[in-house]
Formats: C-alpha cells, sequence, structure tokens
C-alpha cells in the first residue's frame, strides 16, 4: 500500500524550535505546502538558550535574513567563543574560541608542532596562534575579508523566535492559537493524524513536528519513542537564570564559570545580560544555587529566578512514523558549549534533506535517526570532557566527575591524544579544531609530538610560530573594540 503524500505539515509548539522549523521549511519547501504551527500564549518556553556557535550564520542566510536586522531584531551580540573559568582548576582559565588554531599540517595538528616549540622555551600560550581567542581577549570584533573571522551571536531567543514568527507568516504558515488537549493516531499504522485543542478544533495533517519541549507530547507521550538517560555521565539536573541590566560594553564571549557543583553562564546581549546556574541537585539545593547566584550576578535583577529541571539524554527515536522531534521534545545536552539552537539546526535541514514528499518512508526514518543520534553522541563526548579532564578535587561533585566513567569512545579519544598527540574525527563532527583547544585548555597534553615535526629544524620552526603570531599580533592591533564596531553595524 503507497504511503500518503505528505501535502500538510503541522508543527506542534512554538518557541526557537517550532518557528526556526516553520521559517525553513516555508523558505524551502512552502510550494505546494500547507505548514501550520499549533501553540498557546499561556504556555510559556524555556527561552534560555541565548548563545550559539557559528553555524547559525549558514542558517540565516538559507533564509536570506539581514544580519544587521537580525541583530537589531534580538538585541544580539557577536561571539568569538567561550571562556571556560575555574574548569581546569581553581584560577585557571581558557577561551575554547571558534577560529583554528596555528596551521595544521595534513599529517598532524598544528599542536605538534606547538609542543614542539614549547621543548625549545617558546612559551607563547596554545591560544595565542588562535586569531578569535585573541580578538576575543582584547574585546574587539570586525568582519574581515573573506570571511576571516569565525563568529556566532548571543541572542535574545524569544525576540528572535518572534522575529522567525514574522518571517514565517509573510511565507504563508499558518498560526494557530490554542492548547493541544489529546493526539488521535491511527489504529491500523500507529501514525498520528490529528490534534485536538481545547477549543474542540480539529487540526489534522500527514507529517507533524513535535517542538512541544521536554514534555515530548507527540513524540514521547503519544509515541512512547523511548529516553536514553545520560545523568551518569553529565549529573546537572537543574539550572537557574536569571537576567540583569548590562552595566558595561558586552564581551565579544560567553563566560562559563565553574562552581562547587557545577557552572554559571553569563551571556551579554545590547540591553541586557543573561545568567544562569547550571548545578547537580544531590551536591547542592535549589535555595543554595539560587542564594550563590544571586550574590555572583552583576548588575540590577530584571527577571526572578526559577528553578528548571531536566535529564540529560536523547530520544532513542527522533523520527517515529510520521511524527519528527525538535529542540527540547528530541533530548537535552547542557548548554555548556552553545549547541542547543545548532541541534534544532540540525535536524531541521537533514529533515528538508530526506523531506517525504511521496509519504513517509522507513528508510528514511532509520537515516534519519542515525546521523541525528550521531550528532547527539558526538556533542555528549565533546561535554562529558569538559567535566571529566578536571584537575579539580575541592568539592564532592568534582570528584565523582573526575573519577567517573565515561563513554568508551570519549576514552579512546582522550588516551590517543595522551599518548600521541593525535586525533581523529568523523566527516561530519561539529567540532573540529574545538577538540585540541578544550584539552590542552582542560589539562590533557600529549606526551610525544608527530614525527613530520622534526622535518623543521629549530630555526625554522621559530620562524614558522613567530610568523603565525605576528600576522594575529597585526591583526588584533587594527580592528575596533566589540562595542564601538556593534553600534555602528547595527546603525548601518
Amino acid at each position: 500500500m503507497k504511503n500518503p503524500e505528505v501535502k500538510k505539515v503541522v508543527i506542534a509548539g512554538g518557541g526557537t524550535a517550532g518557528w526556526m522549523a516553520a521559517a525553513a521549511l516555508s523558505k524551502i519547501l512552502g510550494k505546494g505546502l500547507e505548514i501550520s504551527l499549533v501553540e498557546s500564549d499561556d504556555i510559556g518556553t524555556v527561552g534560555v538558550g541565548e548563545a550559539t556557535i557559528p553555524t547559525l550564520l549558514f542558517y540565516n542566510k538559507m533564509l536570506g535574513i539581514s544580519e544587521r536586522d537580525f541583530l537589531v531584531a534580538t538585541n544580539g551580540t557577536f561571539k568569538l567563543g567561550i571562556k571556560f573559568e575555574n574548569w581546569r582548576d581553581i584560577g585557571k582559565d581558557y577561551i575554547h574560541a571558534f577560529g583554528s588554531t596555528g596551521k595544521n599540517f595534513w599529517a598532524a595538528g598544528f599542536h605538534n608542532f606547538w609542543i614542539k616549540g614549547a621543548h625549545l622555551g617558546i612559551n607563547h600560550g596554545f591560544g595565542d596562534y588562535c586569531l578569535e581567542r585573541r580578538v576575543a581577549e582584547a574585546g574587539k570584533f570586525a568582519h574581515l575579508p573573506k570571511n576571516g573571522l569565525n563568529y556566532a551571536y548571543h541572542l535574545d531567543a524569544t525576540a528572535y523566535g518572534q522575529f522567525l514568527r514574522n518571517f514565517s507568516e509573510k511565507l504563508g504558515v499558518s498560526r494557530i492559537e490554542g492548547k493541544i488537549s489529546s493526539v488521535k493516531t491511527c489504529p491500523g499504522s500507529g501514525n498520528i493524524e490529528s490534534l485536538q485543542l481545547e477549543s474542540g478544533d480539529i487540526i489534522d495533517g500527514d507529517l507533524f513536528i513535535d517542538c512541544t519541549g521536554f514534555r515530548g507530547l507527540l513524540i514521547e507521550q503519544t509515541l512512547h519513542s523511548g529516553y536514553e538517560d545520560w545523568s551518569h555521565w553529565l549529573p546537572c539536573d537543574s539550572a537557574i537564570p536569571v537576567q540583569t541590566k548590562a552595566l558595561g560594553p558586552p564581551d565579544p564571549y560567553t563566560r562559563a564559570i565553574a562552581h562547587s557543583a557545577g557552572w554559571r553562564w553569563r551571556i551579554p546581549l545590547q540591553h541586557r545580560v543573561g545568567n544562569g546556574l547550571v548545578y547537580c541537585s544531590r551536591y547542592m539545593s535549589d535555595d543554595e544555587a539560587s542564594s550563590f547566584l544571586l550574590e555572583n550576578i552583576e548588575g540590577e535583577s530584571i527577571t526572578e529566578p526559577r528553578v528548571i529541571r531536566f535529564k540529560t539524554g536523547r530520544r532513542l527515536k527522533q523520527w517515529n512514523k510520521n511524527c519528527v522531534a525538535v529542540g527540547l521534545s528530541s533530548g537535552f545536552l547542557e548548554p555548556l558549549e552553545s549547541t542547543s539552537i545548532h541541534l534544532i539546526q540540525q535536524s531541521i535541514l537533514r529533515l528538508i534533506k530526506m523531506f517525504p514528499r511521496d509519504g513517509v518512508k522507513q528508510v528514511d526514518i532509520d537515516e534519519f535517526n542515525k546521523q541525528t543520534l550521531k550528532s547527539f553522541d558526538d556533542i555528549r563526548d565533546f561535554i562529558v570532557l569538559h567535566y571529566h579532564a578536571t584537575e579539580r578535587d575541592d568539592t564532592d561533585f568534582w570528584r565523582h566527575c573526575r573519577n567517573m566513567e565515561i563513554p568508551d569512545s570519549l576514552h579512546k579519544r582522550l588516551t590517543l591524544f595522551r599518548k600521541t598527540g593525535r586525533l581523529f574525527l568523523g566527516d561530519a563532527e561539529l567540532f573540529v579544531d574545538s577538540w585540541p583547544q578544550v584539552m590542552i585548555g582542560q589539562g590533557v597534553m600529549p606526551e610525544e609530538y608527530h614525527a613530520v615535526v622534526d622535518t623543521m629544524d629549530e630555526e625554522e620552526l621559530k620562524g614558522f610560530l613567530r610568523q603565525i603570531k605576528s600576522n594575529i599580533d597585526n591583526t588584533v592591533d587594527k580592528m575596533p573594540l566589540h562595542s564601538d564596531y556593534l553600534q555602528k553595524f547595527c546603525q548601518s
């Protein structure tokens, strides 16, 4: 029996995930496709995913969105990386920047050349050879020729959702106000047939996208897709966000500051600062967490703290029958490396590539799930790295993280890097240059360097390293302050 053609797409839930899906589907596949989004003004969104990674530039460009209009609408700022404070140990900080460090050789990464340079007495830090890190430390920013500076954004996630709503409705997306009271499935196939609202209205569709957040109303409560719990690797289970008035110009980077039972974030926007505390409730109570956060923020609070509970992990099936989970309904990885919006974007683009115009097929479902689960697993390993590769032993929380069992895939990668300095990444991995930055930043140092480095004599190597650093120095010196450039850019 032939599967029914997909003509009607129903997105359950709004927020960042729902409107990102609506915007991309209507822009790329809009002709001949009826797209509806169901959301209720009475249901709030998490709305704290305010830091992004450079992949968002591609998404906005694909939609034809003006960068200036986007930054103005979202009160956005430029972001060059994340400053990790007290993660390796108390008082030891580093920046994971978005650019590559030094110059790689096809046979060996730049860190091999840097290690030998250190043996020769060249004592510049690894990050001194990364343009984006140096620009971030200087508090500067500019668009460079030939996309010479890698960057992302800090943004108001709620405002971004509203911006994309306006964009989507102009392309014909229909927004339906209302709460979903029940989900009807086909007795034979088990596919979702329609959503019933509290008003009594019935919203039928051929393909459903679940953007209902942690509830997973369609993908889990209706289709029982299953969930893989990763809290034994990522023990933090709570977060408290609070917004404050800005006291000064915004830094061009996010701050992730480790504390006794987790970490806190600081994300600077044009008009305010997003703050929050991520913690493990086994080691810190909600009252302790709230007090600690409020004692350490800068500026006057403009929102009340609220506790958000979460369980790190992912759905066992991201696409099940005629339902695709996007956003928090698909799983949750804490926002340490600002990957939540990226995962939303990747699922949407993956769905567009495999869009079942002629009917949902199991081969598409299987491939989608394979790719999406791999993306989750790769990011999981990268986040676990930050907790496990630490020298901290000052609290029970950090002793647990330091001594816990880790995923086998991460264990193999860490062991190989420590013993040989080698790093092998899959073709579709998100974090490439990031791995050596974070491993070295966390104190994971290779015991040896690649033999190809010794093809340079000492003077050649010194000249090689000196030239890279000199070029970066010259570029940084000529760049304007981030706040000055941002103001001028948004007013142009």
